[in-house]
């Protein structure tokens, strides 16, 4: 590959039917595997990419999407490391800038110029970095119980960074001795269920749709065991501020009244939040958890859909 670009391109897609679009399966071949997802919508129709959460997939976007605009085309893709999505070759981690630069491929693939991102959790702060890094690219952002950004106060960095090193060390020691633990369904169901307690009983069923494989004697999850490593590339909430201030987007937070702010609030989240104010953007809260948009779509659609509609003609004409 030296001396050579190598851009990916879509293939493998397979069409089922979905409540109100056709849905079907892509992936992108990346150098070390490929980046798996879905799409709705007509090919040509409005770009919307969705970025899911830490440890979710995909599938976080499956009841949501039939409630927006059937017009629109929507791609909703699996991290590396997530979902169908290959793991990252050993040796590697998985801080969020690499999650950028996945987006980034994902784009050059569909060889999209200008489209909105509806980003949740962890989503929305890859969001928040993509939108700072390529402003003439994202036309709109929803952030879906997200500030966009997750800031790291400095005193707590060196020691952050040391455990992540540490932690990985220690996982490829021991990578020859682990093995898979292989679970029944419902076992898989509980053990997701007690990971994400605001997950409903039908939400959890979903993600695992893509989160688990089925082996000999059950099932085993897909995800890649170092996800859950410390992230060792954090950013300052000074940092966070100046990427903010680089944003062109229309940028809304759609926060859940029982979600992030009260179950893990992030540091400087006030700082964050006066900061969209000062832009302009549009900030609702709705009644939900964390996973409204999944356990509740109803609650995040209409209100993803008016503010993605309320585009002038001038700057639709754009996309």
């Amino acid at each position: 590959m030296q001396g050579v670009r190598i851009i990916p391109v879509l293939k493998g897609l397979r069409s089922f039917a979905t409540t109100t679009m056709r849905q079907a399966e892509f992936n992108v071949t990346v150098p070390w595997g490929e980046i798996r997802g879905q799409v709705w919508g007509p090919a040509h129709g409005r770009p919307v990419l969705c970025l899911h959460g830490w440890a979710d997939n995909s599938g976080t976007f499956n009841r949501l999407i039939p409630l927006l605009p059937n017009e629109w085309r929507f791609v909703a893709i699996d991290f590396p490391g997530h979902g169908l999505s290959s793991h990252r070759s050993a040796g590697c981690f998985y801080p969020f800038t690499l999650y950028v630069a996945d987006v980034r491929r994902v784009i050059e693939a569909l060889q999209w110029k200008r489209f909105s991102i509806i980003g949740h959790s962890m989503g929305g702060n890859v969001a928040g970095m993509f939108s700072a890094l390529y402003p003439e690219m994202v036309e709109a952002l929803v952030l879906l119980d997200s500030y966009g950004f997750f800031p790291t106060k400095l005193n707590s960095m060196m020691n952050y960074i040391k455990q992540g090193i540490n932690q990985q060390v220690e996982y490829e020691i021991e990578s020859n001795e682990r093995k898979e633990k292989v679970y029944t369904y419902d076992k898989a169901k509980q053990r997701l269920m007690v990971a994400n307690p605001s997950l409903s009983e039908e939400s959890t069923e979903i993600l695992l749709e893509r989160a688990i494989r089925e082996v000999k004697g059950g099932v085993v999850f897909n995800r890649d065991f170092r996800i859950n490593l410390r992230n060792i590339a954090m950013v300052t909430p000074e940092h966070c501020l100046y990427m903010q201030s680089l944003i062109q987007a229309r940028v809304m937070l759609l926060l859940a009244s029982e979600g992030m702010n009260k179950q893990f609030p992030p540091p400087d989240g006030d700082a964050l939040q006066k900061g969209w104010i000062e832009q302009k953007s549009t900030i609702v809260e709705v009644e939900g958890d964390h996973h409204v948009h999944l356990n509740k779509p109803e609650k995040a659609a209409h209100v993803i859909t008016d503010f993605l509609q309320s585009l002038t003609p001038k700057q639709q004409a754009k996309l």
